[in-house]
């Protein structure tokens, strides 16, 4: 349904309006439902041309203040079809980098925003600037059928996840996810198994999906990132992540393998 194509050759189609991590809606044709794409309409000098979705160009417009009506991006991947996550996500980096990114890291002076890419031009020095993307390990410790869940002081109440953390500079995948998981719950690890990866627009981050087996099971919180931690039987859960998250997948995963 997504076509990773910039259409800047286009000069209407379909609309994304975004404020920071909200979406405006727009009535579904024939539907009472709503959808974040806005009607085929000319597009302006202020907005991106963003993909195709489903043949029809697709542009996003960057607004300063969202409406009381609009929602929030995460509600939106939580009520739409799985298939709507790659266009969402998309917007929601790009229009992040597009916020933060008006004007040159090098020299402090206004940059142009380039159609035919995603990448703002500084027209004074030179320097071009594309959108971040920040590299993170996301990782299901096991032991067994056993999974190792941990909470954040931000999640909602009773829910847990699995361990995560930004790789840092000079690290591979690999390290990082033995680090992270030692430092936010004092686990040691090995049998590490690569899953997959996701785009994850909170704000810009790409997620690197491993399996890992537990050495040791004694568990040592952080008490900063991580307020709680437990072992989990698939017959005793707690509330987990929503489907569309790549740790849900990594859950889902390990449950098929001991059903």
């Amino acid at each position: 349904m997504l076509r990773r194509e910039i259409p800047h050759h286009e000069q209407a189609g379909r609309v994304i309006r975004l404020s920071r991590s909200m979406l405006a809606p727009a009535p579904l044709s024939g539907s009472d439902e709503l959808t974040p794409l806005q009607p085929f309409q000319p597009w302006t000098e202020q907005m991106q041309p963003l993909c195709y979705w489903d043949d029809e160009p697709v542009a996003l417009l960057v607004e300063s203040q969202a409406e009381s009506s609009w929602i929030d991006g995460r509600q939106w991947m939580s009520e739409l079809s799985t298939g709507w996550f790659s266009l969402l996500s998309t917007a929601l980096q790009v229009g992040a980098w597009l916020e933060n990114h008006r004007f040159c890291g090098r020299c402090g002076a206004p940059a142009t925003k380039l159609t035919a890419e995603f990448a703002m031009h500084c027209d004074a020095c030179g320097h071009r600037n594309y959108p971040r993307i920040s590299p993170c390990i996301i990782t299901l410790v096991t032991s067994g059928e056993a999974m190792l869940l941990a909470r954040s002081p931000r999640f909602p109440p009773g829910r847990y996840s699995t361990l995560a953390g930004f790789i840092e500079p000079g690290e591979s995948a690999e390290e990082a996810v033995h680090r992270e998981v030692f430092e936010e719950v004092g686990v040691h690890i090995d049998q590490l198994r690569y899953h997959q990866s996701q785009a994850w627009p909170f704000p810009h981050s790409l997620m690197f999906g491993y399996f890992a087996e537990a050495t040791t099971r004694r568990i040592r919180i952080d008490g900063v990132e991580i307020s709680d931690a437990a072992w989990f039987s698939p017959r005793q859960l707690p509330s987990l992540p929503p489907p569309y998250s790549i740790s849900r997948e990594l859950i889902e995963a390990h449950l098929a393998r001991w059903r």
